[in-house]
């Protein structure tokens, strides 16, 4: 059966990959994919990985940022990278020379070489992945591994194709115990509870940023149609407390003109003064546009408030450990199911409608400095992988 399945999704792979191909070519020339798509679909400039290594694969910035805890433990000249996003694999980057883009799957079978180890975040289910890495004799790890609230059920529909998949993963390390049933009734084997890895080694400040006089509210992390939000939010707020400056950090970076173009006009229409981050890091205006990569946990280290993005919209929510670290008050919308867990274990964070918005950031004062409850163990990850070496 394992044979047959095999074949067969290997041979569904490569039909859609051909058809595929027409788009793909068009695709590549936009802005957004012109380093990914060459590079993950035509192997352009995406060489093969160095064989006997540890391999990471990461897919979002976030998560190619939250494997450093691991990559700190484990020998360097053994690092061998992959993402699939061109944010990831500028985080990847800096871990080693050997960072790649992760081929699209049947590209594998002449892509891929032997490795001692395969580690990969959190629901990157890719079947070739796995089962061409098994077979050429490296030990499979799911680290992170999750299963929310909102994508469980779409994964039990395909449990067929999830328990081919875990057929090749030696040992998976979920996040909490829920996390842990869903994953064993999909098929997953020697599952481990680990809590998140976000959680056990926060990123901490590259520079010390000097704090405007006033107080500084940061809206972080943000997607499409949270910006106008927290900026009315902004107004109402500056209209009783005229020292109070915003920091307004979009989560992806092709959307930083976009977002400035937004604010320049708000700040026009209500006599405000906007800045670019990129152009002026002395933080002076009334609205900042951070359109920069790297620099959020420096904002959060002099921010009073923030004002998390990604759960205003059915986005998932994002890391709020980085800025609880530091004792920020953090507001944020309903939508977090992503991060439950990460939000279960901080204290003091507020969690409004988007509608509410501007009123609870007026009532900042009656929020509480959050505080982080718990960390995690990575250890058994670490050894696990070091038995391989």
């Amino acid at each position: 059966m394992d044979r047959l399945f095999f074949l067969f999704y290997s041979l569904v792979s490569i039909l859609l990959y051909l058809i595929a191909l027409p788009f793909l070519f068009l695709f590549s020339f936009k802005q957004k994919y012109k380093r990914s798509i060459p590079a993950r679909f035509f192997l352009w400039n995406n060489p093969p990985l160095k064989a006997n290594g540890i391999w990471f694969h990461s897919c979002s910035f976030g998560e190619a940022k939250a494997i450093k805890p691991l990559v700190d433990a484990l020998p360097q000249e053994a690092l061998r990278m992959s993402t699939t996003t061109q944010t990831g694999f500028e985080a990847i980057s800096a871990y080693t020379e050997e960072s790649r883009y992760l081929p699209f799957e049947p590209l594998l079978f002449v892509w891929m070489r032997p490795q001692k180890v395969l580690v990969v975040m959190e629901a990157e289910f890719w079947y070739l992945l796995f089962a061409l890495a098994k077979r050429g004799g490296a030990k499979t790890l799911l680290v992170n591994a999750r299963m929310s609230d909102r994508s469980f059920p779409k994964y039990r529909k395909m449990t067929w194709l999830y328990k081919q998949i875990f057929r090749h993963i030696d040992e998976v390390y979920a996040q909490t115990s829920q996390d842990k049933e869903r994953l064993e009734s999909l098929g997953a084997k020697n599952v481990r509870v680990t809590g998140n890895i976000k959680l056990s080694q926060l990123p901490i400040p590259t520079k010390q940023l000097k704090k405007p006089a006033g107080m500084l509210v940061c809206g972080a992390s943000t997607h499409e149609g949270e910006e106008a939000l927290i900026l009315q939010a902004y107004l109402s707020l500056k209209k009783e407390e005229k020292n109070v400056k915003l920091l307004l950090v979009p989560r992806h970076p092709e959307r930083f003109d976009k977002v400035g173009h937004l604010a320049n006009d708000f700040a026009i229409q209500h006599s405000l003064c906007m800045q670019r981050y990129s152009e002026n890091q002395a933080l002076t205006g009334d609205i900042v546009l951070v359109d920069v990569l790297g620099e959020l946990v420096n904002l959060y280290a002099i921010s009073d408030l923030v004002i998390l993005g990604g759960a205003f919209e059915p986005i998932g929510g994002h890391n709020a450990a980085e800025a609880a670290q530091f004792g920020c008050r953090i507001i944020s919308g309903k939508y977090y199911f992503n991060q439950r867990d990460i939000f279960s274990a901080i204290e003091g964070i507020a969690v409004v409608e988007a509608s509410n918005l501007a009123r609870r950031v007026q009532q900042y004062a009656q929020l509480k400095p959050t505080k982080i409850k718990v960390r995690t163990d990575l250890s058994p990850i670490v050894q696990s992988i070091k038995k391989m070496l």
